[in-house]
């Protein structure tokens, strides 16, 4: 955890040799780090449907509660709780890169890597690297390792078919070692389309992977990984349990447009582009001493929009009145248009270190600095009869304007954040068997913004530190046995939404910003036991957090467009168990079990306006108590195949657990045959895929929890008035063809 050399994956496999069945699956590797980690290789991610997303692949590890709500992971609808705690909670790396979103903290699995190209993810389901450039890594890390070039020159191709019209293609060509330089490298190109598994609309996305290699010495190594996505995906509407309840999956937004209707599919599809360029190097400066770094660079742009409807007059600019109407399409007094959600975001940072190596102790030190700005802007733009948008893109030359010229927005606000963060870390072998690490972290987070739209507010600034001091200990037992425990530290800053005003459109402030929210500040601890054997290996972890300030994610209706904000939960408590196993009893087979038990509950009474629900002693949202998973692999060389059973159980989208889900399961399963023998001896499997086979009509989470479902009455005896949450329907079954073709 502390004093590992690597900036990404740094869970090394152990020197232990083992003398088996080696783990066809790839789902329990070896692992030496004092603290929870599990982990996929590229060995299981093969047989997978092509299209699944890093958090659907992970969905059978313990822990990972993942709402999907497509089969085929394009669209951005979807969730990853780790032992209860949301997404913006959980750091995302690539190649050492963080992936998160600079101002909401989430990470968007879709925008990610091609599966072909992944060698690894692995998941840490608490403790984080001491060295991850990340905020609010209190529900883990998922880091992500793309493949290395081949060292000879070849290629790549897959075709798929499937349900929902589904298509992809896929290709990747390797260089193999250029010339005398040393130097390899790898491009690929995928581009997938399905139509919408419910309602009218479908998905797109063109994607372009690329990284270039060099190694020398005696283990030098840099590299530069590039990862482009361009996607235009549909918005799953997310019903309230009424609406789950009285139209089930026919919750669906309109396929034809008339005149006036605001809920038309085409006014709710999101583009989005995305750069994300990692360049993480290693320098053996001595026999004692080496120097890691990563630098990166992040640029997206993209639409979050909506169908509104717009009047010429009596509108308003944050408080300002405009005297004067806007001029609405063909001169109407009132029109639909499209109401727009825009983003467009820049981050650049580097994180390096120092580590010494004197025999018994590796001492580290590093620091990490990392910028970023973030303009955001709801806007409205015309559209045609037919219901078309102007510009999709919700670009500000077609946006509508007032009348003396000036863009008219709902929300304008631009926000600079700069992470600065300091490292230091011993890893000290005591004896043979026992290793001590300690170490400290401090983050400085600065968010400075400005909101251009008129009214009370104009500048904020948000400056915090947090100081993070963490331990471990790690015991081996003998060559196949160990024990190990941490306590770690990890803080959330209020992300930049809280920071500003919400005008109601009328010229009055429906929620005033603040800076005086509270740094979420938790601790953890973890005790675990792990058993590497030839044919059996096991995991088992004992965790414990508590939580000052909570800050939990929710997603608010803001004038149509559903934003994401955040609210200060007071404090909370979890603990629990996760567990894994892998048996091996034939060679090419495995059997993967894994599971969680969480006891997570509010420790507080939660304020809301003046006074204060009684929450103390109930579940917190999005926690199951108890998720189960069973998978296993066949594969004897000519045939394979694969399933994966997840059953996650109740979660409440309420603080006053008034309102809940139920439990449910879903089963994907594989079969295929290695054709490639029977060819010409490349790599050739033809496979058959189903992703939620027994097709469970269900909610799989919740997008936006409520305080309260049901009208309640205060601690202070004020009725505190409910709001329904918001959930995700699971995705129906779908059914895909892959032919993979290696040249």
């Amino acid at each position: 955890m502390l004093g590992t050399p690597a900036l990404a994956a740094d869970d090394a496999p152990t020197d232990i040799k083992v003398v088996g069945h080696p783990d066809p699956e790839g789902l329990l590797p070896d692992q030496t780090a004092p603290r929870a980690v599990s982990a996929i290789s590229a060995d299981f991610i093969t047989k997978q449907a092509a299209t699944l997303n890093a958090f659907q692949l992970v969905n059978l590890l313990p822990g990972a509660n993942v709402s999907s709500s497509d089969p085929y992971g394009l669209s951005t609808s979807s969730s990853l709780t780790l032992r209860g705690l949301g997404q913006d909670e959980i750091g995302v790396l690539m190649e050492g890169a963080p992936q998160n979103d600079i101002g909401y903290y989430y990470a968007y699995p879709a925008q990610f890597a091609d599966a072909e190209n992944i060698r690894q993810i692995s998941l840490a389901q608490g403790a984080v690297d001491i060295d991850s450039p990340t905020v609010g890594g209190a529900g883990g890390l998922l880091s992500l390792t793309l493949d290395d070039p081949k060292t000879k020159f070849g290629g790549l191709l897959d075709l798929s078919i499937g349900s929902y019209n589904e298509r992809r293609v896929f290709a990747r060509v390797d260089t193999g070692t250029i010339g005398s330089t040393g130097l390899r490298a790898f491009l690929s190109y995928s581009n997938n389309r399905a139509d919408n598994w419910r309602g009218a609309g479908f998905d797109t996305r063109q994607h372009v992977d690329a990284k270039l290699l060099g190694e020398w010495g005696d283990g030098n190594r840099a590299s530069i990984a590039v990862s482009f996505n361009d996607a235009d995906n549909s918005i799953y509407p997310s019903p309230t349990l009424a609406d789950w309840q009285a139209y089930g999956r026919t919750f669906n937004l309109d396929r034809h447009y008339t005149d006036g209707d605001v809920n038309y599919w085409r006014l709710y599809r999101s583009p989005f582009r995305n750069v994300y360029v990692s360049a993480p190097v290693h320098l053996k400066l001595s026999d004692r001493l080496a120097l890691d770094s990563t630098t990166y660079l992040q640029f997206g742009y993209g639409n979050s929009p909506y169908g509104t409807q717009l009047s010429a007059t009596g509108n308003f600019l944050g408080t300002e009145e405009l005297t004067q109407p806007i001029t609405l399409p063909n001169g109407a007094d009132a029109a639909t248009v499209l109401g727009n959600f825009t983003g467009d975001q820049f981050r650049a940072g580097n994180v390096s270190k120092l580590t010494w190596d004197t025999g018994a102790n590796r001492l580290t030190a590093g620091l990490w600095f990392d910028t970023g700005t973030d303009r955001v802007l709801q806007t409205y733009t015309p559209i045609r009869p037919d219901g078309h948008p102007v510009d999709p893109w919700g670009y500000r030359d077609d946006a509508i304007r007032t009348a003396d010229g000036r863009l008219l927005a709902y929300e304008n606000e631009r926000t600079r954040t700069v992470t600065k963060g300091f490292f230091l870390a011993d890893s000290i072998d005591l004896t043979p068997r026992l290793t001590v690490d300690v170490g400290f972290k401090g983050v400085d987070l600065l968010h400075d913004g400005r909101n251009y739209l008129p009214g009370p507010q104009d500048r904020v600034r948000f400056d915090s530190f947090a100081a993070l001091p963490r331990a471990a200990v790690h015991y081996r037992l003998d060559d196949r046995q160990q024990l190990f425990a941490n306590l770690t530290t990890n803080f959330r800053a209020p992300d930049e939404y809280t920071l500003y005003n919400v005008y109601d459109g009328a010229g009055g402030v429906s929620s005033t910003g603040t800076t005086h929210l509270k740094n979420e500040y938790s601790v953890s601890e973890e005790v675990g036991y792990r058993y590497i054997g030839p044919d059996f290996s096991a995991s088992l972890t004992g965790f414990h957090y508590h939580f000052r300030n909570r800050q939990q994610a929710t997603v608010i209706d803001n004038g149509g467009a559903l934003i994401s904000t955040t609210i200060n939960a007071g404090s909370q408590t979890s603990y629990g168990v996760d567990a894994e196993l892998d048996y091996r009893p034939a060679k090419g087979v495995s059997i993967y079990v894994s599971g969680e038990y969480l006891h997570a509950r509010i420790d507080s009474d939660l304020p809301v306006g003046g006074d204060f629900l009684p929450t103390k002693g109930k579940h917190a949202v999005s926690a199951p108590t108890v998720q189960l998973g069973l998978g296993g692999t066949y594969d004897d060389g000519l045939l394979f195949g694969s399933f994966a059973l997840k059953y996650v159980g109740r979660q409440y989208a309420t603080f006053m657990n008034d309102e809940s889900i139920k439990g449910y399961a879903t089963l994907d399963m594989s079969i295929g045959v290695h054709l490639g023998d029977l060819i010409d001896h490349r790599r050739t499997d033809l496979r058959l895929n189903v992703i939620n086979a027994t097709d469970p009509h269900v909610l799989s989470g919740v997008e936006a929890i409520s305080t309260n479902a049901q009208d309640t009455t205060g601690r202070n005896g004020m009725t505190i008035a409910g709001s329904a949450p918001a959930y995700y329907i699971g995705s129906g079954r779908a059914v895909m063809a892959t032919l993979s073709r290696a040249f």
